[in-house]
């Protein structure tokens, strides 16, 4: 059994030519996390008997001559707020630990169409709420390039699934940066689409106007195939944009010879000295690629963190209200309904989500609407502005997608704040609604990944995948030279 990773796009094309059984690319990466997760945790849930049938299935098709789909045979997490029909769906949650959707979210659905085998659904800090995964009911997730280290989050499970070979893809939902920060850490692909590019119906919501789902992979060509499959339109979703889906792959090859690349000259400060030597690293390969280097200034870029701790709160005091011990998940018993809420509230959510429930609700009450959360939506159009003005004069931006290596576990556990900072660059385009994404882009400190962050205006994903190949393209040809020179 090998630790290499194998591309999902090379495994689809060897079940659909028939140089591979769907059965046996399964029981190996089954095989795999029944050897490694218990050190990992990177799954809630394993559905090895689902996916050993749904495999078989596979290969009956392919013997009869019908295409499953472009991700024929290839094993895929699900982070676990996304609805899964008849399957558990926690949130990472005591308030919903039994509890079974009635339905499959619209993404599940078009992954499953496309021939994808799902293995399991993957920890996440609670209902989306954190950035290390350290914030779940279930237990920390662990990095697999250190396991004395976070992942990331708070799609860590889907992050480290990938990094851990356990999944050839996994799909996360990013609220400000719950994709890109744990691909950065994790060392993996990591790609928050456009706003509204990728259907939400069925994924459990933190902020409404900020989530987006979007896919873990090892390459960036296996990214943008695993975006095409989930994007475009659906009538369920009144935030999904009506066009079909993302066209990426066709631009990965092309290359950026004259693309304006920006660097933000007023970027917040924070970003340890490996992450920066790694950020220029990648200025000057898009350069020496053809790609031309642009300074604009994004002056409200800084006050990202601040709107987005007053906003996602908001929203996540609203969103989370249904969850009373009536309508979903557990129950507290208690003498009358008021009691009941309260202590089914008490006991179902973690410290994290009741945080951010009291910010939230205090910033939406009577007399402090319009100081807080009024003025923090004002700041966003600011942000939208700078954002505007920088794609005037760039066709894509580079940014740190953390400001920092993975850090220990429990470094931050007991700091909130410092544990919000991990979010600043990533942040800023979950206000906008734009497309972001981090690609790995070699080490740092003690040898763990660095990501770098392209971000793009809104539908212009195809643009920011092009650079991402580039980038990628060139940390391969360096591999390349280091194992000849060997």
């Amino acid at each position: 059994m090998s630790d290499q990773p194998t591309t999902a796009v090379d495994l689809a094309n060897n079940v659909r030519n028939g140089v591979a059984k769907a059965v046996d690319v399964v029981d190996e990466y089954l095989a795999r996390i029944d050897e490694r997760d218990g050190e990992i945790n990177a799954f809630n849930l394993v559905l090895a008997d689902q996916a050993r049938e749904r495999a078989a299935e596979i290969d009956a098709m392919i013997s009869v001559g019908r295409d499953p789909g472009p991700l024929a045979g290839v094993p895929v997490a699900l982070k676990d707020n996304l609805c899964t029909r008849g399957i558990p769906t926690t949130c990472s949650s005591k308030i919903l630990a039994d509890w079974k959707p009635p339905y499959d979210a619209t993404v599940v659905t078009r992954l499953r169409d496309a021939g994808a085998i799902f293995v399991g659904k993957t920890n996440l800090d609670e209902f989306a709420m954190g950035s290390s995964t350290e914030n779940s009911a279930f237990g920390p997730t662990k990095n697999p390039h250190d396991t004395t280290r976070v992942p990331g989050g708070s799609s860590g499970g889907s992050a480290a699934a990938v990094a851990a070979n356990f999944a050839a893809v996994s799909f996360g939902s990013d609220t400000g940066g719950s994709i890109r920060q744990p691909a950065a850490l994790c060392g993996v692909v990591g790609v928050k689409p456009t706003y509204g590019a990728v259907s939400r119906l069925g994924l459990i919501a933190f902020g409404s106007s900020l989530d987006q789902i979007g896919p873990f992979a090892h390459t960036v060509r296996d990214a943008a195939v695993a975006l095409e499959t989930i994007s475009g339109h659906d009538p369920g979703d009144s935030t999904s944009i009506q066009q079909g889906p993302l066209d990426l792959s066709d631009t990965l090859d092309l290359g950026v010879a004259g693309l304006r690349v920006g660097r933000i000259t007023d970027l917040p400060k924070g970003a340890s000295p490996d992450v920066e030597e790694r950020l220029e690293a990648a200025f000057d390969a898009l350069r020496e690629a053809g790609a031309e280097i642009v300074d604009v200034e994004m002056p409200a870029f800084n006050y990202g963190l601040t709107a987005y701790y007053l906003i996602a709160p908001a929203e996540a005091s609203s969103n989370l209200a249904r969850f009373d011990g009536v309508r979903f998940g557990m129950r507290t018993a208690a003498p009358d309904t008021n009691s009941m809420y309260t202590a089914t509230r008490t006991d179902g959510f973690g410290a994290e989500v009741k945080r951010r429930i009291m910010l939230g609700t205090y910033a939406l009450s009577a007399g402090y609407y319009d100081a807080y959360y009024g003025r923090a939506q004002k700041v966003r159009r600011l942000i939208a502005n700078d954002f505007a003005a920088a794609y005037a004069k760039a066709d894509v931006l580079l940014t740190p997608a953390s400001p920092t290596v993975a850090f220990k576990l429990g470094d931050k556990a007991s700091d909130p704040l410092a544990m919000y900072l991990c979010d600043t660059y990533t942040i800023p385009s979950n206000l906008t609604g734009d497309p972001g994404m981090s690609v790995p882009f070699g080490t740092g400190e003690h040898g763990l990944p660095v990501g770098v962050q392209i971000l793009a205006p809104a539908l212009k994903d195809h643009v920011m995948f092009q650079a991402a190949a580039t980038l990628e393209r060139h940390m391969q040809n360096l591999q390349d030279q280091n194992v000849s020179a060997s």
